[in-house]
């Protein structure tokens, strides 16, 4: 797996979409080297580099390069069905001829001819469904793929064996569990038993993992320290479960989590640089955002007053940085008595106190805007974990560690949890989420908001974890 952004981004994934970059631009300088009827070689090669060739066909290759990630085909990357990937590679082709259109009424210099977009498109549809086809039946499964072997089998092993198998894009096997409570053979969450933890020179010999993770409920007097020592320095890979967890799962596990890390390493508290670099981004964003989004705004205010009874705006407290209480703003997407009866609550699935436009606003986020005032008061961030509001933030405080932790920067608009796990009403979502909130915190830096910005389009698009 490979770092950008601050996100682990698996070997096979990257190499594919750089693939993909390169047979999508050939199909269409294809097109245009068959169609334009060029005389000499040399010709073509002016069209591309003096005739705007290149930058056109670059606008097209970026158009369809979005569709295959905004369609997930950068998160299934194992091919199910046939027909199902013809489809999904129609939608991205659709998603480009569209692409083009808006070009050709806005920037018309810098559309691409019609019949080369059009045999472009043929060319790229028919070579990205051969290659979609070949790339997951042989080149996926050897490209960079990597074999964990676990000494031992506590819960954050688990839960991490079942995240590695829900996402085989990420290249990652099980190749067996050693533990001594287990007989040989007992299969546990992706693979077997292979022996017990004193096994463990013999079984490394064997199987020959590529990473070597450490996940003991108890440790002392089991750990295999000179073995480990001996392995270590023969160059295999040995990691704590939890310092796997976090590259696997994109979260810090809580359950492995102690009081020292945080109190000595000072690894998870936020960087004064970072938070510098991020209030000035913030800002400036955020001012931009108003003025552009202004028309849309005052729209969105229409609909909501011509359709319910009530404020426009939604107000209510939310628990900021340093647990200082501020106001947030919302366009009114419930009823405005909702919490009458109720007083507070965690929104549900399919929750009955939304309005009928309100429900469009949430799928579309466009609920959430008014917020950009919130970022120019100083109050939150773009990125950040989910302001909460004071009652749930005392009784979740009370009832998972570490919980506060999360108050250390300012709230966001957005974040790495809100990308990465739906809406959640229970204490279970919850913890999940806070896991997230604390890779965030750790690893907060303006190539990662600007990772999270782009992904919250998608899931806007999508409609995900609307609520």
């Amino acid at each position: 797996m490979i770092r950008l952004f601050r996100v682990f981004i698996p070997t096979g994934v990257l190499a594919l979409l750089l693939s993909e970059i390169v047979l999508v631009s050939g199909c269409y300088l294809l097109a245009s080297y068959i169609l334009l009827d060029f005389q000499l070689l040399s010709e073509f090669w002016i069209y591309i580099f003096y005739e705007a060739g290149l930058p056109r066909t670059s606008l097209v290759v970026l158009s369809v390069i979005l569709g295959l990630y905004a369609i997930d085909l950068y998160s299934r990357i194992q091919v199910p069905s046939r027909i199902r990937l013809l489809q999904d590679l129609c939608q991205v082709i659709g998603i480009a001829l569209l692409a083009q259109g808006l070009i050709a009424y806005s920037a018309p210099a810098a559309r691409l001819g019609r019949g080369i977009m059009l045999v472009g498109s043929l060319f790229t549809l028919a070579v990205l469904f051969a290659w979609r086809l070949f790339y997951s039946a042989f080149v996926f499964r050897r490209m960079g793929g990597q074999r964990i072997l676990f000494v031992g089998c506590n819960q954050v092993v688990e839960e991490m064996a079942a995240h590695i198998l829900e996402h085989p894009q990420k290249g990652l096997s099980i190749a067996g569990y050693l533990v001594n409570e287990l007989e040989v053979g007992t299969g546990l969450v992706g693979g077997p038993v292979l022996g017990r933890i004193g096994d463990l020179r013999q079984i490394v010999d064997q199987v020959k993992p590529d990473r070597i993770v450490i996940g003991l409920s108890e440790r002392r007097q089991r750990m295999p320290m000179t073995d480990l020592l001996e392995l270590r320095f023969a160059g295999y890979v040995i990691e704590e479960a939890g310092t796997t967890y976090e590259t696997v799962c994109g979260r810090i596990s809580t359950k492995e989590l102690r009081p020292s890390q945080l109190i000595f390493t000072g690894e998870l508290g936020p960087r004064p640089g970072s938070i510098f670099v991020q209030n000035i981004i913030n800002y400036t964003v955020a001012l931009v955002g108003a003025v552009v989004t202004l028309p849309l705004m005052i729209l969105v205010a229409l609909a909501v007053k011509l359709t319910s009874s009530g404020p426009i705006l939604f107000r209510q407290t939310r628990v900021g940085k340093d647990s200082v209480r501020f106001v947030v703003y919302k366009f009114r997407s419930m009823r405005a008595d909702a919490e009458a009866e109720t007083g507070a609550v965690w929104a549900i699935k399919d929750d009955p106190r939304v309005t009928s436009i309100g429900r469009w606003l949430r799928m579309l986020r466009l609920d959430e805007l008014p917020q950009i005032f919130n970022v120019l008061r100083g109050e939150m961030s773009l990125v950040g974990p989910r302001p909460e509001r004071p009652e749930f933030v005392k009784t979740l405080s009370e009832q998972i560690p570490y919980y506060p932790q999360r108050l250390c920067v300012k709230p966001g608009i957005t974040g790495w949890a809100q990308i990465n796990h739906k809406y959640g009403d229970s204490l279970e979502d919850t913890i999940v989420k806070l896991e997230y909130d604390l890779y965030y915190i750790k690893n907060l830096s303006p190539s990662l908001d600007a990772y999270i910005l782009f992904h919250t389009l998608k899931t806007m698009i999508q409609s995900r974890g609307a609520q």
